[in-house]
């Protein structure tokens, strides 16, 4: 099945990230530095909304909290692995879940990497181009 002309055009820029985040600065604060980071992102406040944000977008990857309401990121996660049109997004998943069974729960559900809260955005970033398969970034070095 192919994508719509829009979803093809748009994917020409860089990866597509959709942050899927019920906590509005936390959602914003990861949006803005994946931005600087060259990413372009769409956000979600609910599991049900990055289900159909997903679906629709075809996002490169999803970065999701395990605590959302309606659909949980675990949900979240199998219901797309588990799509016909979207089984082919991985998910990192960010959490402050304490409960000893999460990681386990995680991988059941295909989340492909778990970051715990609080997560610096930098460690997100690297965590994104590690399961994307893109190379470092180099870092500047001093004159």
């Amino acid at each position: 099945m192919s994508e719509p002309a829009h979803v093809t055009s748009l994917r020409a820029e860089g990866p597509l990230i959709l942050v899927a985040e019920d906590d509005r600065d936390t959602r914003e604060l990861y949006q803005q530095f994946l931005r600087l980071s060259g990413f372009r992102t769409e956000q979600a406040h609910n599991g049900h909304q990055a289900l159909d944000k997903a679906a629709e977008l075809h996002p490169d990857l999803v970065v999701t909290d395990l605590a959302l309401p309606g659909i949980d990121g675990f949900e979240l996660s199998d219901r797309l692995r588990r799509g016909q049109t979207t089984s082919h997004i991985p998910v990192i998943a960010v959490s402050g879940y304490p409960f000893a069974d999460v990681e386990e729960r995680a991988r059941k559900a295909g989340i492909r990497a778990l970051l715990l809260k609080p997560c610096l955005p930098g460690d997100l970033v690297a965590e994104i181009r590690r399961v994307l398969g893109e190379p470092k970034q180099p870092r500047a070095r001093p004159a």
